[in-house]
């Protein structure tokens, strides 16, 4: 596992992690929402609600979350803003009906062979422009260590 974590100022940070699985085995379960649950390093994530899979940008899903800082159960509606069959995915949450945040989350799967991907996690949230929501110091929400769980699981579930 890597992680390159923020540097001052910059608003991403990435996670990578060396996963022995083919990368189509492993876009499969990105590519389902109706999984992300079981790979949620924040452990935010409910379930999703009655999603189909992820075929191209411009799709939308909605996951069922929970945190306390959002005052409890919540929804969001992630809009496809990335996508690369078995290589690229990646989606920006929003509310549900309205426009995504500005944040995003983009899984990228490089082959090293056949059998084995690099994966890496990046959470960006240099699109964020609310001053409300900026305003209120919450970016990053996720941690990187939280970040290399959600990869860790993601490994336990090829």
């Amino acid at each position: 596992m890597t992680m390159n974590e923020t540097a001052h100022g910059e608003k991403k940070q990435t996670v990578t992690r060396t996963i022995e699985a083919p990368a189509k085995d492993i876009f499969q379960i990105l590519t389902l929402p109706a999984r992300h649950q079981e790979f949620d390093g924040s452990d935010m994530v409910r379930a999703d609600e009655k999603s189909q899979r992820i075929q191209e940008v411009g799709d939308t899903f909605v996951m069922n979350m929970h945190a306390e800082s959002q005052g409890g159960d919540y929804q969001r509606e992630n809009h496809v803003v990335a996508y690369d069959e078995n290589k690229l995915v990646g989606w920006k949450p929003g509310t549900v009906g309205g426009e995504p945040g500005g944040w995003q989350w983009v899984y990228q799967l490089d082959p090293v062979d056949q059998d084995t991907t690099e994966v890496s996690l990046t959470y960006d949230w240099s699109q964020v422009t609310d001053p409300e929501l900026l305003a209120k110091n919450i970016f990053p929400a996720i941690s990187p260590d939280q970040m290399d769980q959600s990869l860790a699981r993601l490994q336990s579930l090829v």
